[in-house]
């Protein structure tokens, strides 16, 4: 038999056949057993290109949805990634990574609190406790980013080269997840006191199973998916998907670095018409638009009706740290959990027309930040979402008598 693993035939043979044991209820442990010790190492391609055959030969996706973890628990450890392209940094795998790090330091910071839930509970109690951990989840919520991007931009261009099966069982995994996410949050809303008993069953039934899910895809993507795209697409398909990722935005993380393939035609063929915004009252080069945003003293953030951060602007002075990786994400995930019920209420107003602003102003390190939320509508009065201005008034605060424009000094 060990003469029998030594093709790459009968290593994929051997692989369909240690998967559809499991099908079959035998027990992981024994055929991993078998795995180690006939295979030693298995290239993730077999991995890839066994799952496609056996859903081409009639075993349905959901089939291998069920075993994705099983067979997962196989493989884990035993892939060999020795001969997998080098990733440059900038590129949309790199980032993939890079955001996969900073759910891997959430995923530790929740491990932690589980593991001294009972110590927190009696010197903090439940609900500061539990205020902690929805922080956390918040930001797990955020990988949904990540999902999409693998599903609309990476995963068509896998199903261009024929390549179906894997791409439908990863995106099976991800609506897994999600699930698992958003059972776990919803449990956390609890209005009461909790002993210690119950809050161990909520961490066991509901959140231990939403974090351990992170960690998984991270390993199918890491070991499996990503050395294979790598081999797969061109750098014209992963300038692409670079192009569009800013559309659906990033998770935890916002890239530092620019790719550029080199080779690939980086010219986004914009004529100089298309470079120009019109507008009622006159027309603006999208530099000059820019320009005038950025320059403005007042921090900008637009939210769509979906509830979506779309826009933020990008002045020297910011009053509230705002990066990239909030792009695409649900407002109510940029703020405490403490404050989500006052953004639910604010937004409801807007939509309904109840109200069309909400100001608020507070004290911040010695500052006097001035928030304002308004309801933007179109000319019939249809809600098409809320831009957030915010400003350092401090400074004017202190501004008395005048100073006209013949008394300017040049101070720079």
């Amino acid at each position: 038999m060990n003469e029998l693993s030594n093709t790459p035939v009968s290593r994929k043979e051997l692989l369909k056949h240690m998967i559809l044991q499991l099908h079959e209820g035998i027990a992981p442990k024994e055929v991993k057993q078998r795995i180690l010790e006939l295979l030693q190492k298995i290239p993730y391609g077999d991995v890839v290109e066994v799952e496609q055959e056996l859903i081409r030969e009639g075993l349905p996706e959901t089939e291998i949805l069920r075993l994705c973890d099983l067979h997962s628990m196989v493989l884990e450890d035993s892939i060999d990634l020795s001969g997998a392209k080098v990733v440059p940094a900038g590129h949309p795998v790199d980032t993939f990574k890079k955001e996969n790090r900073e759910l891997e330091k959430v995923v530790i910071r929740l491990t932690e609190l589980f593991e001294s839930a009972d110590h927190l509970l009696t010197t903090i109690g439940s609900s500061a406790y539990l205020l902690k951990v929805r922080a956390l989840f918040n930001s797990l919520m955020d990988v949904d980013k990540h999902y999409r991007r693998k599903e609309y931009l990476l995963f068509p261009y896998l199903e261009k080269y024929g390549i179906t099966g894997p791409p439908a069982v990863m995106w099976g995994k991800h609506d897994e997840t999600r699930g698992l996410l958003l059972n776990a949050t919803e449990s956390l809303y609890v209005s009461r006191d909790l002993t210690s008993e119950e809050l161990q069953g909520i961490i066991e039934i509901h959140l231990k199973p939403a974090v351990k899910a992170i960690p998984d895809m991270i390993m199918k993507e890491e070991e499996i998916l990503f050395p294979m795209t790598m081999d797969k697409l061109t750098d014209s398909d992963w300038y692409e998907i670079y192009k569009q990722t800013t559309e659906i935005g990033y998770c935890l993380y916002d890239p530092a670095i620019e790719w550029k393939p080199a080779g690939v035609e980086l010219s986004d063929n914009k004529s100089a018409e298309s470079n120009t915004v019109h507008l009622p009252s006159g027309s603006l080069a999208v530099d000059e638009l820019f320009a005038i945003l950025n320059s403005l003293p007042v921090d900008l953030t637009f939210v769509d009706k979906n509830d979506k951060v779309k826009y933020f602007t990008q002045g020297k002075e910011r009053i509230f740290d705002r990066n990239r990786a909030i792009l695409g994400r649900d407002v109510r995930m940029c703020h405490p959990p403490s404050s989500v019920h006052v953004v639910d209420q604010i937004l409801s107003d807007f939509k309904s027309g109840k109200a069309d602003s909400a100001p608020f102003w507070i004290n911040m390190q010695g500052k006097f930040i001035h928030i304002e939320y308004y309801a933007l509508r179109n000319e019939k009065g249809e809600y098409l979402g809320t831009l957030e201005a915010s400003q350092d008034l401090t400074e004017r605060c202190k501004l008395s008598g005048e100073q006209r424009i013949l008394s300017y000094k040049n101070n720079n």
